[in-house]
């Protein structure tokens, strides 16, 4: 995948002296854009600092290019990503490892059950956006400290010219035709797109949010059959044919069919019928980021109107979906182009997703090895 700008040196302490605003406040303690005297005050704020550092953020995920070129267009901030390819877990390490640090993340987007972890470990700031409220209840942090930014759905993607009948279901995944072709978006119990593929596949073998176990069992016949391959699914893999079935999200296998069309590749999306797992990313800011007040300034930026809908034309569902449609602010092409799914989705609890991350941190390995 395509990074997204030179990444800090590997040395070197946090800046000294955080960013302030009107008054005196600082903005490594501000909980709203008004702690800071305002808009502009924060604006001016982030662009003394002129950085921004973001880590996991792949150009072709969920349209993060556009955003954050969008962002470094409208604010003149430069914005360094490290680690593009890396999982949730990998950023919540990078919070923990460089604290301190002028290359410290100053922002992350988790995969829900990791923004909940790292929440109960103390590592993020509380902050709220100024469309806070529009976000739906059970998609944010009561204190702000996450809260949802865009999701989706758990699809099946497919090379139609390298695989003769594509699978549309979880059941079908288990056919002999697909032996060596069926891959994941990571290791489950790091990656918040392959903890999310578990799931679904438990939903679709009998398990529950309370039991995610037929969900492991599932790719441990998928081993077991040959099924399975342990090549993580990417772009590259995905051009190269070496992961001609991907179980990842909506907007990801979606995205792929569009980059690929020209290419002549022919990339089909499936929201499997018996398996439908919806989940969201969650935006955060570092607690102790080396950057506050950008740091704020991205997660405004990210939840306008303006960012909400550059998810949307990643044929990712931003949070405010529904807050901007009836506000009139959607982009209803980019909505009309979203993969179709049907009923209402519903989400696993904190607790029940605690639940499962314990059960796959002990069983994923044997699972799949040998």
């Amino acid at each position: 995948m395509s990074t997204a700008a030179l990444v800090l040196s590997a040395c070197g302490a946090a800046p000294s002296g955080q960013a302030g605003a009107a008054g005196g406040k600082s903005a490594a303690t501000a909980a709203s854009a008004q702690d800071l005297g305002g808009m502009d005050a924060l604006v001016a704020a982030a662009k003394k600092e002129g950085t921004l550092n973001a880590i996991a953020l792949p150009r072709d995920w969920a349209n993060y290019g556009a955003l954050i070129d969008g962002f470094t267009a409208k604010y003149g901030i430069k914005v360094n990503v490290d680690n593009p390819t890396g999982s949730s877990q990998d950023e919540i390490s990078a919070i923990t490892s460089r604290k301190g640090q002028d290359r410290a993340p100053d922002v992350v987007d988790l995969g829900q059950s990791f923004a909940l972890s790292a929440a109960q470990q103390g590592l993020l700031a509380p902050y709220k956006v100024a469309t806070f409220d529009g976000i739906p209840q059970g998609q944010k942090d009561p204190q702000a400290r996450w809260y949802n930014d865009y999701g989706g759905y758990i699809s099946i993607g497919c090379d139609a010219k390298r695989v003769k009948d594509c699978p549309k279901t979880f059941a079908d995944l288990r056919k002999p035709e697909y032996r060596g072709q069926v891959a994941l978006n990571g290791n489950p119990t790091k990656a918040g797109a392959a903890f999310a593929a578990v799931y679904a596949a438990s939903l679709a073998s009998g398990g529950s949010f309370d039991n995610i176990k037929p969900g492991l069992d599932y790719f441990a016949e998928l081993r077991q059959n040959g099924n399975y391959t342990p090549v993580e699914a990417t772009s590259a893999t995905i051009e190269k044919g070496e992961t001609p079935i991907t179980v990842d999200w909506d907007y990801l296998n979606a995205g792929y069919a569009e980059q690929f069309k020209d290419k002549g590749l022919d990339w089909q999306v499936s929201v499997p019928e018996d398996g439908k797992f919806s989940q969201y990313y969650s935006q955060a800011v570092n607690k102790d980021a080396p950057h506050p007040a950008a740091a704020r300034l991205w997660q405004e930026y990210l939840y306008s109107a303006e960012g909400q809908n550059l998810y949307l034309k990643g044929h990712a569902r931003p949070a405010l979906l529904d807050a901007m449609t009836k506000a009139g602010t959607v982009d209803k092409d980019a909505a009309a182009k979203l993969p179709p799914v049907s009923g209402t989705p519903s989400f696993p609890t904190e607790a029940q997703q605690a639940t499962a991350k314990q059960t796959l941190a002990q069983g994923w390995g044997q699972a799949v090895s040998g």
